[in-house]
């Protein structure tokens, strides 16, 4: 019945970019849904009750995301991601910022508008703290990309284009007039530990949101009740 009732769902609605498609493998290819291109001057942001882009806010400075820069479906900065990043820069009480994980996407080709899925490998993150929130940035390739393709680790990245994802996590969120957001990145971390920090937050995931794969299940006892 909940095979059944899979594939029905499948044809008939489109599925929630966080909740309905697959993450993909942390240690192979994961999918990505990206909200913002390099060219963007406004902050698209994925509104979660529907699914849809809605705009967060105008940038109001000159800075534009270096990269592609989305997040990674079916997963969460829970309890986990915090505790993770409390083990590794030694300071207590970090909670996950309760968001999907980040993803930015190195390709060398120019994309004019954001709201799609892309397969991506990952190879390292930014290990960022927006006050005492644990605010993660995985560091990715594009799937086959002629120029990022065959990079394996973000040591193999190019230093400059670091600086600039440095530069822009640490500014994005500053707005003229307001007091200075605490934001700091605490680490640059390589694809092994890119790995473990999407392990957690799929494990966040389950547990703040239950297993995907029994919903159909679960609404087909549902309906058996109506």
């Amino acid at each position: 019945m909940s095979d059944e009732l899979d594939k029905l769902l499948d044809v008939m609605f489109q599925a929630h970019p966080w909740h309905g498609v697959a993450p993909g493998d942390p240690a192979d290819v994961v999918q990505a849904f990206i909200e913002i291109v390099p060219t963007d001057t406004v902050k698209y942001e994925l509104d979660k009750p529907s699914g849809h882009l809605r705009i967060d806010r105008p940038q109001r400075f000159s800075s534009q995301p270096p990269t592609l820069y989305g997040f990674i479906p079916q997963t969460y900065c829970g309890k986990r991601v915090g505790q993770r990043c409390s083990e590794r820069i030694g300071k207590a009480g970090i909670r996950g910022d309760g968001d999907p994980m980040d993803i930015c996407v190195l390709t060398e080709k120019s994309i004019a508008q954001g709201n799609f899925l892309l397969r991506a490998r990952p190879i390292g993150g930014l290990r960022m703290l927006d006050g005492e929130e644990a605010d993660d940035k995985i560091v990715a390739v594009l799937e086959r990309d002629m120029a990022y393709g065959d990079l394996r680790d973000i040591a193999d990245c190019p230093k400059g284009l670091i600086e600039r994802l440095r530069h822009y996590f640490l500014t994005y969120k500053q707005m003229p007039g307001e007091k200075a957001r605490e934001v700091r990145i605490a680490e640059v971390y390589d694809r092994v530990e890119a790995v473990e920090v999407l392990r957690l937050s799929l494990q966040d995931y389950r547990e703040s949101f239950g297993p995907p794969e029994g919903r159909a299940a679960a609404l087909a006892r549902l309906l058996g009740r109506a």
